[in-house]
């Protein structure tokens, strides 16, 4: 029986996730999920893979305000209203990919700008803007992402971060791999094998491992960089020049999503790994 252990998502791209018992999944991702994205002077995103102390700000939502909060205690906390913002649309980037965005009020600019050091802005992925998924592996022309690196949803098994743990000889975080739904009852990796799965009448087709980068070795509590678990990972999870951990998936269809749902395999597919 396999179940769904623990929900996540990471409003802002690149700050720190939030834990949730449900969440909706639209067909960009996750409710709220990675609609936000810090962008700099050249509408290009900003991630903790050059600012790893982004790790520090912790949002958090309630109704329909999210507050920012940073653990360091050198700004104050940031609250703003979710709602989409009224200035007109500016083109960012994600990677390869171009899209419009709405930015922010200028006040909740600089309160950004003041932390990272250096100008950025705070851009919302409204209705309007369209990002699709990679067509080499997406079911559909219009399946759609948001400010997330490829995927709308990046599912990893306990039973994987558990096999990690042990080869590196101590405890990994989840949080390192930023995932949005963990599941129990999977052989280590077994999700890569994962072609088709329904959660109640939600279907989610895995498309593709996730490759993983440098930001795995970020210390999420402290912002501090090492070595591990990329340098464990890597000695057995390669493919290619690339190493992966965790599935990416593309959802059907929009649905809820709650901790205790059970997943149900309906196709399978050949591992890469």
């Amino acid at each position: 029986m396999i179940k769904i252990k623990s929900i996540h998502i990471y409003p802002i791209k690149s700050l720190a996730g939030i834990e949730l018992t449900e969440s909706r999944v639209q067909r960009r991702g996750l409710e709220h999920d990675r609609r936000w994205m810090l962008i700099d002077e050249n509408g290009r995103f900003i991630s903790q893979r050059e600012n790893p102390k982004l790790a520090l700000l912790q949002p958090s939502i309630k109704e329909n305000l999210m507050f920012i909060q940073d653990r360091t205690g050198y700004m104050t906390p940031l609250g703003f209203e979710m709602s989409e913002p009224e200035h007109e649309a500016i083109e960012v980037s994600i990677w390869d990919d171009v899209c419009m965005a709405k930015p922010l009020d200028l006040k909740i600019n600089q309160w950004f700008s003041k932390f990272m050091g250096r100008p950025v802005q705070l851009v919302y992925m409204h209705e309007g803007s369209t990002r699709i998924a990679d067509q080499r592996y997406a079911p559909k022309e219009d399946d759609m992402v948001s400010f997330a690196d490829g995927y709308p949803v990046l599912v990893i098994s306990q039973a994987s971060l558990d096999l990690l743990g042990e080869k590196v000889g101590t405890e990994v975080p989840m949080n390192r791999f930023r995932p949005n739904i963990v599941v129990d009852g999977l052989q280590p990796n077994e999700e890569d094998t994962l072609a088709e799965v329904t959660i109640g009448d939600l279907k989610l087709f895995g498309v593709k491992p996730c490759a993983r980068c440098i930001m795995t070795t970020i210390d999420q509590e402290s912002a501090e960089k090492g070595k591990e678990p990329l340098s464990t990972l890597a000695s057995y999870r390669k493919a290619g020049n690339k190493t992966l951990f965790g599935e990416n998936f593309i959802p059907d269809s929009e649905g809820l999503v709650k901790v205790g749902d059970l997943l149900n395999i309906e196709k399978r597919k050949k591992a890469l790994v």
